[in-house]
């Protein structure tokens, strides 16, 4: 057996362990669990941390401003030092007739030790205990909900006693750089944290997408949170990861109900909300980033190298495995195709866009060593150095074969394209 014939045996291998044996993350089937009416519906606030989001909050926040919801339901937008307006547009924008009472407030500058999307969070969470609810939505401004979007998510909490439920925004696909990278960050997304395994009994898998966020408020006292994470760079697996600690249930699925409204036209757009936090969920560790690179080179380089080599080559094996090894693959990322309303023959692209995210976390790491840190909308944060109040948590938010980069862009998150 040749090298290369080894190489592409290895390759083919890994694909058929993910098909069959990583929580068949691949499927796209994972939505709001049955649910049905509580015979009493909660008090929930809704928590959006919000900085610079003028441009898209008359796309999302009149989504909330006008949710169908029998119980008791306000807003706290929390205007996170935005030099745009965002503040005034929010209360423009409430006062339509009909809309859910919204409050906006301004936290000031984070305190040391803190990332602005979780002081503006804690902000506004403070003020929605005065409330006393049941439950903190929490969603950020360029997420926009349908009109029984809280209903039924408070629904499949009460139903299924989740204290956790977490939905993967669906985020935007218009430009031709969107349909070949944003796929693909869910897909990856899931690989890493099977959805399965996340809601499973039992599991230490955790994760959440921090576009939307129903969170029992019992919980959040006994989670501490967010004090707990107030470090964390990728707050939404760090959310989910402190609320299993504290003994609760997690539960994350692809939305319905629940999409993306920011736009991201140019690869320089998807690359930059990428590689600003990639180096982070591999705790800036130079091995991790050096196991990461050989993962994705293996894992989605090889098969198509390998159909070409064998082929230049002379050996029929090589490419036979190498491309049973790209025809997995493929296989494996159709639904996810299907689930963003794309043609699946842009599924054998795929090896393509999983070289961009890893040409993007080498950036990622090339700019911590220049000492950018995760940099978001004028802020950069810094590689923490002790693990006070919750910095575990974000430093334990490593992901081999890093592929996502930001919450949000799915909402998916993480810090996201929402954060501050």
């Amino acid at each position: 057996m040749s090298p290369l014939t080894l190489i592409c045996l290895v390759s083919l291998a890994a694909w058929v362990w993910l098909l069959l044996a990583q929580g068949f993350f691949w499927r796209t089937d994972v939505r709001l669990p049955p649910r049905a009416a509580p015979a009493r519906w909660p008090s929930v606030c809704v928590v959006v941390p919000a900085r610079d989001e003028a441009e898209v909050l008359p796309l999302s926040l009149p989504s909330l401003l006008a949710q169908d919801y029998p119980g008791q339901a306000e807003i706290f937008l929390v205007d996170d030092g935005s030099s745009d307006g965002t503040g005034d547009l929010a209360r423009e924008l409430a006062a339509r007739p009909g809309s859910l009472p919204l409050t906006v407030s301004s936290p000031g500058e984070p305190p040391a030790g803190w990332t602005g999307k979780l002081w503006a969070v804690r902000q506004g969470i403070e003020l929605a205990r005065q409330r006393r609810p049941g439950y903190l939505l929490l969603t950020d401004a360029d997420i926009a909900h349908d009109r029984d979007s809280l209903r039924e998510l408070v629904a499949a909490a009460e139903s299924t006693g989740y204290d956790v439920v977490s939905l993967m925004a669906r985020l935007r696909v218009a430009s031709c750089w969107e349909r070949l990278v944003v796929p693909a960050f869910v897909y990856f997304f899931a690989q890493l944290y099977p959805f399965r395994r996340i809601g499973r009994a039992g599991s230490r898998t955790a994760a959440a997408a921090g576009g939307c966020v129903l969170l029992r408020t019992s919980m959040a006292e006994r989670a501490r949170l967010p004090e707990s994470i107030r470090q964390a760079v990728i707050d939404d697996v760090s959310l989910a990861r402190a609320v299993k600690a504290a003994g609760g249930r997690v539960w994350l699925g692809l939305a319905e109900r629940v999409d993306s409204v920011r736009p991201y036209p140019r690869l320089h757009d998807l690359w930059r909300m990428v590689s600003r936090s990639a180096y982070a969920q591999l705790r800036h560790h130079p091995l991790l980033l050096l196991g990461t690179v050989a993962g994705l080179a293996l894992v989605y380089l090889v098969p198509p190298a390998g159909v070409v080599a064998g082929l230049a080559a002379g050996d029929p094996a090589a490419a036979a495995l190498a491309g049973a090894a790209w025809l997995v693959m493929a296989g494996t990322f159709v639904p996810m195709q299907r689930y963003y309303r794309l043609p699946p023959w842009l599924a054998p692209l795929l090896p393509f866009t999983a070289l961009l995210y890893l040409l993007m976390t080498v950036d990622s790491a090339v700019q911590h060593y220049r000492g950018r840190g995760a940099a978001w909308k004028g802020r950069t944060y810094a590689r923490p150095d002790a693990d006070a109040g919750g910095t575990q948590h974000a430093r334990d938010t490593a992901a081999a074969g890093n592929t996502a980069g930001t919450e949000d862009a799915a909402g998916a998150g993480t810090a996201g394209p929402g954060a501050s």
